[in-house]
């Protein structure tokens, strides 16, 4: 059984479970408060709790999980194994801070800050977690394993499903929410990728990039 299981580094584990909690704490706080959404399967969580009342804390899991199940093939054992403590680390996060009030209630008139500090949640939390060689979101996984099938730049998957979720959202969401939401969606897109240009030195460097 255990050439079976991945390979896990315990203080990776712990980046990538602490990294999905940050992320948790600026969905609920930031994005959950302001109107200001994600693309994705984070913006798919709000747009289910919004509509069918489902915590974003259960919704994620599953959500992730599936994608994860999907990619296990093309991604590899270690890179699904990280991804699962990510989800999981998401999770715990959220169901806890949904059982407090929000830190910022007033957050909702402020669109543009929501949309800023909502971006380097998101951002940050996401390029660490790859950078230890998982991913906070099932949306990587998603991604990866449709482009290894039909053979498409992973670009043009990213920004469908981000489109596609982000017009979902027009059901509960005005329209000049949606555009600070695609605001937020470009600006965590471009720290994720300044997170992982950082160069850290190899010999003592835990963080590297497995992209």
């Amino acid at each position: 059984m255990r050439p079976y299981l991945p390979k896990l580094k315990p203080f990776n584990c712990l980046i990538a479970f602490f990294a999905s909690a940050f992320q948790a704490f600026g969905m609920y706080h930031i994005h959950a408060q302001s109107g200001v959404t994600e693309g994705g399967i984070f913006g798919l969580t709000l747009l289910l709790s919004h509509w069918f009342a489902i915590s974003p804390a259960i919704s994620s899991f599953v959500c992730n999980a599936a994608c994860y199940v999907l990619g296990w093939r093309t991604l590899g054992k270690e890179f699904i194994g990280y991804s699962l403590v990510a989800a999981c680390g998401y999770s715990i996060a959220y169901s806890i801070l949904e059982q407090f009030p929000p830190l910022w209630p007033q957050i909702g008139s402020m669109p543009l800050v929501a949309s800023l500090t909502g971006a380097l949640f998101i951002g940050i939390g996401a390029g660490l977690c790859v950078r230890v060689g998982g991913a906070t979101c099932g949306d990587d996984a998603l991604a990866m394993s449709i482009r290894h099938l039909i053979k498409v730049d992973v670009q043009w998957i990213y920004l469908v499903s981000d489109m596609t979720v982000l017009l979902l959202s027009l059901s509960y969401i005005p329209l000049r929410r949606i555009v600070y939401s695609l605001l937020t969606v470009v600006l965590s897109g471009q720290i994720i990728g300044w997170i992982q240009r950082i160069q850290l030195p190899r010999r003592r460097g835990v963080l590297r990039s497995q992209q």
